[in-house]
């Protein structure tokens, strides 16, 4: 690459739970183990979004979720990433923010109208491990992470689902998170990134525009992988 890839984490003082940051560490070395010049960009809610290569962002409480919504559609600057095909890694609150629509202490607030999708309130908190077969059109292994949110995802016809749920809530039951183009959001905490190394290599290469990278030394994501899996009685 002639340039460095940029990865902006959005909004750190609204959207960082569960660890979730350690998604943009996992994409910052596994990048650098290939060689790919990269630059990691924290950008708080009273800043601009610059232009990057991958936007994450990350879970959060109601009243900073719906703060980020309002900041985000205000700024327009993730609009704009995602109409010239940046990529988009959205967890658990981010993921809601990528929807129409969302619920945050009661009421239902405005999402950012990225994937066709709503999110309103389950009959029970979904809490513990979230695992599930990829959509196979990704090339990517099974699914394996942690969830703990209240909402319940509802997908559009615009939308793929990225995962066929075998173990945990997600979506609803039946699936979890959703996709389309180079947009992805999921509800797996872990952080994700690290469960899941496949799904962060296939967020380089959309990133990268490359089919295929080096491969890398997994040996202790997969251990924590089969351990995970294993627990769910899946490996």
């Amino acid at each position: 690459m002639s340039s460095a890839l940029q990865i902006v984490w959005v909004y750190p003082d609204l959207l960082s739970t569960y660890g979730d940051r350690g998604n943009m560490l996992i994409l910052a070395h596994r990048a650098k183990a290939r060689g790919i010049p990269v630059q990691t960009v924290e950008v708080r809610s009273d800043e601009p979004l610059p232009t990057g290569d991958i936007y994450l962002l990350g879970g959060g409480e109601d009243g900073p979720q719906a703060l980020a919504a309002q900041r985000l559609n205000a700024d327009r600057g993730l609009h704009r990433a995602v109409d010239r095909r940046a990529v988009v890694f959205a967890v658990c609150a981010g993921y809601q923010l990528l929807g129409r629509s969302f619920y945050a202490k009661g009421a239902e607030c405005a999402g950012l109208d990225l994937l066709d999708l709503y999110s309103d309130r389950g009959p029970t908190r979904a809490v513990g491990e979230l695992a599930g077969e990829v959509d196979p059109t990704l090339g990517v292994p099974m699914l394996t992470g942690f969830e703990n949110h209240g909402g319940r995802t509802h997908l559009g016809r615009g939308v793929r689902p990225l995962v066929r749920v075998k173990t945990g809530i997600g979506n609803d039951g039946v699936s979890e998170g959703a996709w389309k183009g180079t947009v992805l959001g999921t509800y797996s905490h872990g952080p994700a990134l690290s469960r899941n190394p496949g799904l962060a290599d296939l967020l380089l290469r959309w990133a990268t525009g490359e089919e295929t990278l080096p491969a890398m030394d997994d040996t202790w994501p997969t251990r924590l992988r089969n351990e995970r899996l294993s627990a769910t009685g899946l490996a």
